[in-house]
């Protein structure tokens, strides 16, 4: 290929002595997160399918706001590894215009990314050629004696799943993964990041774990859901076991039900070919949702370490009641977006949209009631929904506790509303709690408030996005926000079974709602069936 690795590729510290301009952060682990908040070892992070949209909206923005931030090593680099053929400053001046647009920090800071700036490299070639690697192991050496990278490396593969195998069997053949214990016995690192989908079902989830694990050890893998690095998810924890407030309610003694909602105002945006292959159920219920049923269900684990996190992950998975094929049609509802109105326009069946089937079966909105049979939670329901075209964009969690008794106060409707815990993810991140108070007056009137906290009052509107925190603890080697091998082979074993039954069905066509709803009808009768209704977040 043409335009290759520069043999001396030009360096800059980004950041040096304390990096979070606080000498005490380095003395209080708890100060700012869950574990020691640090900079990562240094390291030269290798992205492939640098050219895609994810490098230039996502993962380039996140790196350049850490170094804003001061959270690099002053050792560090980033090299794009892609087909097209360009020169480094061409992959710069790209990877700046990405970053004008998307950083959550405006408008650039041009002496910061003057710096930044030459630590950023490229190198082109095919995924299945071997001189490709050979060409970046060689760019790797130099940056280990011009940048100080240490001969650390974390490979973030930015591409389909089906070129994870061709590049990790290179990189290992190329001699560019070192085995973990290397690292214990204080050499170099080397970690990847996969990006989902992992995987269509359980049988090609093995599959691809199979093959990763061919070429790296399963603690150098990190699996990313970009959900998990939002604030709201990763306060869950705290939330939940730094308060003896909730902690002792939160089981089925106190709890009525809790519903999760993951609700997108927008379509598919021209993704019809993925959507076709995929839908709403492997999209977002299979890892996003699944992940946010596991954090709110979870026992407290016995520390923060991350394996300790993950295991009661893994419980709950484990303890959802199985979705047998009887069980499918009372419990999961389907929908596919028709035509309608969101924001205010006019909005296109989703059969109408590009590249998808005019007689599409595809779901884009999935409910279901599940239950996790454990201790803690046995009859407590789970009303989960995901879905495209909705009234309005919202994730949220909510925590309903049970009526009290309706023997003293004699409310107008028959009852006294019950408390509501509700837990935004996005937007307007934060956390809302549902009472009872009495309105002013001589007479005894009941009126439902709320105490509304939001992360953008408290803490500022400048909150670090998802993948900062996510590549910083990739590079720190803190898996916790990550899921392991066992995490997705699981979640993929509770909804194969929802698949099965579908096919079962002979894959009959989901009810059509209308764009700006909050769905079919059928899901408000799943609710209604239990004498509950949906929450209108």
């Amino acid at each position: 290929m043409g335009a290759r690795a520069a043999t001396r590729p030009p360096g800059v510290d980004v950041g040096d002595e304390d990096r979070n301009g606080d000498a005490s952060a380095m003395t209080n682990p708890l100060r700012n997160g869950l574990i020691e908040d640090r900079t990562g070892d240094a390291c030269a992070v290798v992205i492939f399918g640098a050219s895609g949209d994810l490098t230039r909206r996502k993962l380039m923005p996140a790196l350049y706001n850490l170094a804003v931030s001061r959270s690099l090593p002053s050792g560090f680099a980033v090299v794009g590894v892609a087909r097209r053929e360009k020169t480094h400053d061409q992959f710069r001046a790209e990877m700046k215009e990405g970053v004008g647009t998307f950083s959550r920090r405006k408008p650039v800071d041009a002496a910061l990314w003057a710096d930044f700036e030459r630590g950023i490299s490229y190198v082109a070639g095919t995924f299945s050629s071997q001189k490709t690697y050979e060409d970046l192991r060689a760019h790797l050496e130099a940056l280990d004696a011009e940048r100080g990278t240490r001969g650390n490396r974390l490979y973030y593969l930015a591409v389909p799943p089906s070129e994870f195998s061709a590049i990790l069997s290179g990189l290992k053949s190329a001699g560019l993964v070192q085995p973990p214990s290397a690292a214990r016995e204080g050499g170099p690192w080397t970690r990847a990041v996969v990006e989902k989908p992992f995987g269509h079902d359980l049988a090609s989830a093995r599959a691809l774990n199979d093959g990763v694990a061919a070429s790296f050890d399963e603690s150098q893998v990190f699996r990313i859901d970009h959900y998990l690095g939002k604030e709201t998810v990763q306060n869950l924890l705290v939330f939940r076991f730094a308060n003896s407030l909730f902690e002792p309610l939160w089981n089925r003694e106190h709890v009525d039900h809790v519903q999760i909602t993951v609700a997108e105002d927008i379509g598919i945006e021209g993704r019809g070919k993925f959507y076709e292959a995929t839908g709403v159920t492997r999209d977002i219920v299979q890892n996003h949702l699944m992940q946010l049923l596991c954090l709110t269900a979870m026992e407290p684990p016995i520390s923060l370490h991350a394996d300790a996190v993950r295991d009661e992950k893994v419980k709950v998975l484990r303890s959802m009641r199985a979705m047998e094929r009887s069980l499918v049609q009372e419990n999961v509802v389907r929908g596919q977006y028709g035509r309608g109105s969101t924001r205010g326009d006019e909005a296109i069946a989703y059969r109408e949209e590009p590249d998808v089937a005019k007689d599409s079966r595809v779901e884009t909105y999935v409910a279901m009631r599940t239950f996790v049979d454990n201790w803690r939670w046995s009859g407590v329901p789970f009303y989960v929904r995901a879905g495209k075209r909705l009234a309005r964009r919202v994730t949220e969690i909510a925590v309903q506790f049970k009526k009290v008794p309706p023997t003293l106060f004699r409310a107008p409707d028959g009852g006294i509303t019950p408390n509501v815990l509700a837990m935004r993810i996005q937007p307007d991140e934060g956390i809302a709690l549902r009472f009872t108070t009495k309105e002013p007056g001589q007479h005894t009137v009941l009126r439902d408030v709320a105490m509304d906290f939001r992360y953008g009052s408290a803490f500022g509107s400048n909150t670090p996005e998802a993948y900062e925190r996510l590549l910083l603890d990739s590079m720190r080697g803190d898996a916790t926000l990550f899921t392991r091998r066992d995490e997705v082979e699981e979640q993929w074993s509770f909804i194969d079974r929802v698949f099965d039954a579908w096919r079962a069905e002979a894959n009959a066509p989901p009810p059509v709602y209308s764009s700006g709803s909050w769905g079919p009808d059928q899901a408000d009768d799943l609710l209604a069936r239990d004498g509950r209704r949906w929450r209108k977040p």
